[in-house]
């Protein structure tokens, strides 16, 4: 997916709800693209048309989404918006808008039954749908869309709350970017002044009381303090130098206007930093109310104040850390011990190498960046091929990385995916891949349906771990039924007890949870006879 498109637009709709007072579902209205963009090849807002909304709404919908049939109506409505909105920005035609509305009427009593058909649902859907609310796909690498909760701020303990790796800019291209930061740009003005004023500093290097009351400059005493950092060691050492001072001395309200908000930057940033994420400027709004105890300062004020000094950027209503905000808060997350990882590149690894560094939590814009350019270097033979063999013998995990990106390519992958046939672990997934695309496929056995509905829910451990009550909530809209349940135990595979006893334990009705207990049991005797 192109996810520089995707913002755009998403940026560019949220501003035009605002100015023409439309209430627009942005996330919604960005499944659309997403998915438009990643099944359907669209890679801007002017190839939307009349038969895209027809194959997004009835056919990849009905098997991506995991969604109640009455939701039908909230998603055409977004798309409804999204005419209106491609129609107003000079997009489409008035005749293709009349088209795409025509369609969308259509769509939407066709939609909520393509929804409720299980018959249409991919084995994503089917088979993932225990994972979450959304399919594998959104826990691998989609944004979700979803506002993000700054109730607290994380611990900083490594151990606790590991910092997640980044992705650093060039340090030739943040060399650069520093030549733009405004407040850097004061900080030379002020000194040019002094010395045209012929002004010396105090013996212990202070800027002198009566200049800084004669600055035609504000804030002069910081500008003084960054001016003297700047002119120490190599560019970014001493950006580094700067970003401490910001972060972390008392700089009494000169950066933000707020004297207590100067005070908690570090944990603004460490926030900002952690969630690697543009976040609303609402919600940092309530994280601040929740983090200062007397002032409530101009957040939109603020933030003008920090973008001043180049450590956010705004876009739209959201807020994000620069990229020397980034490298800067890195070094000073090293200097204090803790590990501070950096994202490689993982466009440039062999399949496996793509697979591990996404089961190591990178963040999911850098991730789908990652992806895009690793399948734009092959072939989708080769894609499907690389990834299929690194997934074979793989845990089921890394498996379901692998399945999931393959999801992606189109038929020209047909050859590489139809010889996985032949292997019993990837042989459920080639089925699928081959029958959702109207390819020639075998059956799938139940033994078959067996196997990879655990191999599937194995995916959830990890999730359900971490979540237990969501993953109780969503094994009980949509988990495996019990005739599955019941004979999952002769499936020969490594997670199959661990998936029963999991089910055990989260399935809230009784009559299933006990079924896949005396399943789990029959899976262990099963496996102690194999081994004697």
């Amino acid at each position: 997916m192109s996810i520089e498109w995707v913002n755009r637009a998403i940026d560019d709709l949220r501003a035009w709800g605002r100015a023409h007072e439309v209430d627009v579902d942005a996330d919604e209205v960005r499944l659309l693209c997403d998915y438009a963009s990643d099944y359907l090849n669209v890679t801007e807002l002017g190839e939307f048309t009349p038969a895209t909304f027809e194959e997004l709404l009835l056919s990849i919908y009905p098997r991506k989404v995991i969604a109640p049939p009455e939701s039908a109506s909230e998603t055409v409505a977004a798309a409804r918006t999204l005419v209106d909105f491609l129609l107003d920005l000079g997009e489409i035609s008035e005749e293709r808008a009349a088209l795409m509305r025509g369609a969308l009427t259509e769509i939407e009593p066709e939609m909520a039954t393509a929804l409720a058909d299980p018959a249409n649902f991919g084995m994503a859907k089917s088979l993932f749908s225990s994972i979450g609310p959304e399919s594998l796909e959104q826990s691998i690498a989609i944004p979700a869309g979803e506002v993000p909760d700054l109730g607290e701020a994380p611990c900083d303990c490594p151990a606790c709350a590991p910092l997640p790796a980044v992705r650093l800019a060039p340090e030739h291209e943040l060399e650069a970017a520093l030549e733009a930061v405004p407040v850097l740009g004061e900080a030379h003005a002020l000194r040019e002044w002094l010395a045209e004023r012929g002004s010396t500093p105090t013996a212990k290097g202070r800027l002198r009381v009566k200049d800084a009351a004669a600055s035609p400059l504000p804030t002069p005493s910081l500008l003084w303090d960054l001016g003297r950092l700047r002119e120490r060691g190599a560019p970014m050492d001493a950006w580094a130098s700067m970003v401490e001072f910001l972060v972390e001395k008392d700089t009494a309200g000169q950066v933000t206007g707020s004297a207590e908000l100067d005070e908690e930057l570090y944990d603004l940033f460490d926030m900002l930093y952690r969630l690697q994420s543009p976040v609303p400027v609402t919600v940092v709004g309530e994280y601040l109310d929740e983090l200062l105890e007397y002032e409530r300062p101009d957040v939109d004020a603020a933030l003008g104040r920090l973008a001043h000094c180049g450590l956010v950027s705004r876009s739209g209503d959201a807020v994000t850390l620069t990229p020397l905000a980034c490298y800067g808060l890195r070094r000073l997350y090293l200097g204090h011990g803790l590990e501070a990882p950096e994202a490689e590149d993982l466009a440039a690894a062999d399949a496996m190498g793509l697979i591990e560094g996404l089961l190591s939590g990178m963040p999911t814009e850098l991730a789908e960046e990652d992806i895009q350019r690793w399948l734009e270097r092959r072939s989708p033979a080769e894609a499907a091929a690389e990834l299929l063999s690194a997934a074979g013998g793989a845990p089921a995990v890394a498996r379901g990385i692998a399945v999931t990106i393959v999801d992606r390519l189109d038929s020209a992958a047909e050859s590489a995916v139809r010889a996985c046939l032949d292997d019993q672990e990837l042989r459920p997934h080639a089925i699928h891949w081959l029958t959702s695309r109207g390819l020639p496929a075998p059956p799938l056995t139940q033994e078959e349906l067996l196997w990879v509905s655990v191999d599937m829910l194995a995916l959830a451990m990890p999730a359900a771990e971490e979540d237990p009550e969501i993953f109780a909530e969503n094994i009980a809209a949509s988990g495996p039924p019990a005739y599955l349940i019941e004979e999952m135990w002769r499936v020969d595979h490594p997670d199959v007890v661990d998936v029963l006893e999991l089910l055990g334990r989260s399935i809230p009705d009784g009559t299933l949870a006990k079924a896949a207990r005396k399943a789990a049991f029959k899976a262990r005797s099963r496996a102690i006879g194999t081994s004697l």
